[in-house]
Formats: structure tokens, C-alpha cells, sequence
């Protein structure tokens, strides 16, 4: 369940997308909710659909319930940077001069 990054993300880590997790910052891109920023509070892998704080609608018993929003429509602008993450982000990195240095030669 991945998501693209904002152009500042992308130009730093040298990475399109990477998979979401709670904690994360994103910024609606599609739909009624476009252009609100909010933190991921939950990831349903089931329903492949992610919950953001303060994106839910009303019942009609007047309770609060979450939106769900599929990831791909959702731009990450802040990570929840841990050792794992910086693992995969490294992986990549390392990847990609490989692959670069391969087409030079």
C-alpha cells in the first residue's frame, strides 16, 4: 500500500513512492477532501484504505466515523522516519547508483 511523496521528499530521498504507515502526514489530492493535510491514524490492509485524523463524516445517530481513503490518492508530505524505513530508503538508494553506474559503462 504505497503512496507517492511531495516533490521536496521525492528530490531528497530519490524515491517515487513508499508503502504508508500510520504516523505519516499527507495531503488529500482526490475527491470532496482535496488539499486537506492530515496524520494517518490507521492503515485497513484489508480494505486497502487508509484513516486520517479529522477526515469523517456523521451518521445519522450522530456519531463520528472515519474516511476511508485509498492510498494512492494521498501525497505523504512529512515521514515517520525509524530504522527500518531508513533501511529501505538506503536499499533503494543504493539500487539506483548501481543501476546508474551499469548504464555509464
Amino acid at each position: 500500500m504505497s503512496a507517492p511523496l511531495n516533490k521536496e521528499l521525492r528530490e531528497k530521498y530519490n524515491v517515487r513512492s513508499i508503502p504508508i504507515r500510520k504516523d505519516d502526514e499527507v495531503t488529500i489530492t482526490r475527491g470532496s477532501n482535496k488539499g486537506r493535510e492530515a496524520k494517518v491514524t490507521s492503515v485497513y490492509r484489508l480494505k486497502y484504505l487508509v484513516h486520517l485524523e479529522r477526515v469523517s463524516r456523521e451518521k445519522s445517530n450522530g456519531q463520528s466515523v472515519p474516511i476511508g481513503i485509498h492510498p494512492s490518492k494521498c501525497m505523504i508530505t512529512k515521514l515517520k522516519l525509524d530504522k527500518d524505513r531508513e533501511s529501505i530508503l538506503e536499499r533503494i538508494k543504493k539500487g539506483r547508483e548501481i543501476k546508474a553506474k551499469a548504464k555509464e559503462t
